[in-house]
């Protein structure tokens, strides 16, 4: 069992899908922030627009 273990930690495919995980979380957070700041920028600019136009 404890050659099982030293088999696993020596393993390095393991370790490369994870750091796939962990990049793909990051860029998937990042386009989250980056729609969410471009919805509101967008909201707010439509805001704008409509007091303008109606005052």
């Amino acid at each position: 069992m404890l050659d099982t273990i030293k088999t696993f930690l020596k393993d390095e495919d393991g370790l490369t899908m994870i750091e796939y995980a962990v990049a793909g979380g990051l860029v998937t957070l990042g386009a989250v922030l980056a729609f969410t700041n471009l919805g509101t920028a967008i909201t707010t600019k439509v805001d704008s627009i409509a007091t303008t136009v109606s005052g």
